[in-house]
C-alpha cells in the first residue's frame, strides 16, 4: 500500500496541476509557475510543504521570480509561514496557515463511541441546523457541506443533531475529512467519536483519510485518532499591479 506521505505528495502535485515528482528534495524550496494550480485561490500564491519540503505555485513567471526572491535563503518552515511573504512582498490577503495530517490504516486509533453514531445522507438538513448552531465561521472551517461521504452523527436527547463528521472525496482517492461539533456539546469528546467512525469509513474503502485544520483544538483531535502531521497549506493574494520593488 502507498505510505500516506507518497499519497499526500501526489495528490497536492495534481491539484498543483505541476508534474508528477515535483516535490523538491527534503530541506528544499521550489517554486514553480501553475495557472491553474488548484492548491489556492485562482491568481494567488500556493504553498504545501511536505515532510521537510516545499513547493509553491504562482500565477505566472513575474509573480514566481518576486516568490524566489522573497523565500531565497529561508527554510522550509519559513516559506509556509506567512510573515515570509509580509515581510517581502505587497500581500493584499492570507489564508492559512493550515496542518495537513493523514491516517494510515496501521497508526488509527479509533475511538470506541461512548455516544450512539448514526449515519444520514451527506445532504441532510440536520447537518445544516448543526452550521447554524455552530455559526459561519466555524461552519465554513469544517466545510461539512461539500462531503460526499455519508454523515455520521450525534443526536442530543431532543434529537437534534450536535456532532457529525464526513468527507469529501479528493483526486488520488483521498478522503477530506470534515468535523463540526455544536458548542454548547463541546468538550466531550463528541469530535472524536464521529471522526472516528468517518474515517473508519474511509479507510475500508482504500481511501487515504487527509485532515486539514487551522485551530490548535482541531489538531489535537487528529493526533488522538493516530493521524500524523506531515505538513502544512498556505495561500497568500500577491498583487501585480502598481508593485515596485520595495513598496513591500
Amino acid at each position: 500500500m502507498t505510505s500516506p506521505l507518497a499519497g499526500a505528495r501526489r495528490l497536492w502535485e495534481e491539484l498543483a496541476s505541476v508534474s508528477p515528482g515535483s516535490f523538491p528534495p527534503k530541506g528544499e524550496v521550489k517554486v514553480l509557475v501553475s495557472p491553474e494550480s488548484g492548491t489556492c485561490p485562482k491568481g494567488w500564491v500556493g504553498v504545501v510543504t511536505l515532510d521537510g519540503s516545499a513547493l509553491v505555485t504562482a500565477p505566472d513567471a513575474r509573480v514566481a521570480a518576486r516568490v524566489r526572491e522573497a523565500l531565497r535563503g529561508r527554510s522550509v518552515d519559513a516559506a509556509g509561514e506567512a510573515s515570509s511573504y509580509r515581510e517581502a512582498l505587497p500581500v493584499a490577503r492570507v489564508l492559512g496557515p493550515a496542518a495537513l495530517s493523514y491516517a494510515s490504516p496501521e497508526g488509527f486509533r479509533p475511538v470506541a463511541a461512548a455516544s450512539a453514531v448514526e449515519q444520514l445522507p451527506g445532504h441532510h438538513a440536520a447537518l445544516r441546523g448543526l452550521e447554524r448552531a455552530a455559526g459561519h465561521e466555524d461552519a465554513d472551517e469544517a466545510a461539512l457541506d461539500g462531503i460526499t461521504s455519508p454523515a455520521f452523527v450525534v443526536r442530543a436527547h431532543d434529537d437534534e443533531v450536535v456532532a457529525a463528521a464526513g468527507y469529501q472525496l479528493w483526486p488520488r482517492r483521498t478522503a477530506h475529512l470534515s468535523v463540526l461539533v455544536a458548542p454548547a456539546a463541546r468538550g466531550r469528546g463528541l469530535a472524536r467519536t464521529v471522526a472516528s467512525a468517518a474515517v473508519g469509513h474511509a479507510l475500508a474503502a482504500g481511501l487515504l483519510p487527509q485532515w486539514r485544520a487551522r485551530p490548535e483544538a482541531s489538531r489535537r483531535v487528529a493526533a488522538a485518532l493516530g493521524f500524523e502531521e506531515l505538513g502544512t497549506q498556505l495561500s497568500a493574494e500577491i498583487p501585480g499591479d502598481g508593485y515596485s520593488p520595495g513598496s513591500g
